[in-house]
């Protein structure tokens, strides 16, 4: 018998590595100079952006970017981390796309409202297409609850615990709160400084949320209004779309306006009364492909980050 193989040596310990969403982050901002293109590029928020180069500042305990009055420079440390870690993500991707190129097609189907599909889950798609190029992203909306769902789906996501099929567990996601949202052009013609002055205003609602304006003036102590006019529309992202436009005020969920909010589309003239709402929930159907776990697990990598 020949004799045994010797055993082979211990495999080297991998650095830590630092958080790669913020990496990424990092990578787009030091490329532009700017962490508002940045944000553009990952569509995410410019918030989003400052607060991931923020963590790595932290996580490497140097300063990257040296911030100005309009704009953010590149410090002596960042632009040595800059010139490897651009490198490093741009090999990973290439052999990524390399290997998906040669891959079947593999898909996930998520089940959502139109709603959130509109402004939530689309606006961050591509930044889950850029993470996994092999894996298509099938959405499927439905204002039906998942255990009525007619088209069969991977991942659903929904509000609340009400209507989930027993074989499915479900998983905690996105806190939320509603609260007033206008155009910035409304407010400025018609301020609104305290609660009674939205009675100067047209209010918008849906007939899937009717109750929303009701139950914040409950919230709030809030007598009842006597608005300037009401206006009703099917779905919430038809009222947001009408509030981006003008044409009165509406009560957004933070979930579904943050952006918005963030870039200056909208305003809250009232930020500090927020009503807090039932927080979102997913949960993988039993026979989920192996693709919806890649999913899930972006969709808790953009909660924790705030994108």
């Amino acid at each position: 018998m020949p004799p045994p193989l010797p055993p082979l040596p211990p495999l080297p310990r991998l650095p830590r590595l630092p958080p790669l969403h913020a990496v990424r982050a990092f990578v787009a901002a030091a490329r532009h100079q700017s962490f508002t293109r940045a944000a553009v590029e990952l569509h995410v928020t410019h918030g989003a952006v400052s607060r991931q180069v923020k963590a790595l500042e932290t996580h490497l305990g140097v300063a990257l970017f040296e911030r100005l009055t309009r704009q953010v420079v590149l410090t002596a440390e960042g632009q040595a981390f800059f010139a490897s870690a651009a490198a490093a993500l741009s090999q990973i991707g290439a052999a990524a796309t390399a290997l998906m190129a040669r891959a079947p097609v593999r898909a996930v189907r998520i089940n959502v409202r139109p709603s959130f599909a509109v402004r939530w889950l689309i606006p961050r798609l591509p930044a889950f297409v850029a993470q996994y190029p092999g894996i298509e992203p099938q959405v499927v909306t439905s204002t039906a609850v998942p255990s009525k769902a007619v088209d069969g789906f991977d991942v659903a996501i929904r509000r609340g615990l009400q209507g989930w099929p027993p074989s499915i567990e479900v998983k905690p996601f996105l806190e939320d709160e509603v609260q007033v949202v206008g155009a910035p052009s409304l407010f400025e013609l018609r301020g609104v400084g305290a609660p009674p002055a939205l009675a100067a205003h047209v209010l918008l609602s849906a007939r899937t949320r009717k109750s929303d304006w009701d139950d914040w003036q409950r919230a709030v102590g809030l007598v009842r209004l006597k608005p300037a006019g009401r206006l009703q529309f099917d779905h919430l992202h038809l009222v947001l779309q009408a509030a981006l436009d003008g044409l009165g005020v509406a009560m957004g969920p933070t979930s579904l306006v943050a952006q918005d909010l963030a870039q200056g589309r909208l305003l809250s003239p009232l930020p500090h009364l927020r009503m807090p709402l039932e927080r979102y929930y997913y949960g993988l159907a039993p026979d989920a492909r192996p693709e919806a776990q890649f999913f899930t697990e972006w969709l808790e990598d953009t909660r924790r980050a705030g994108l």
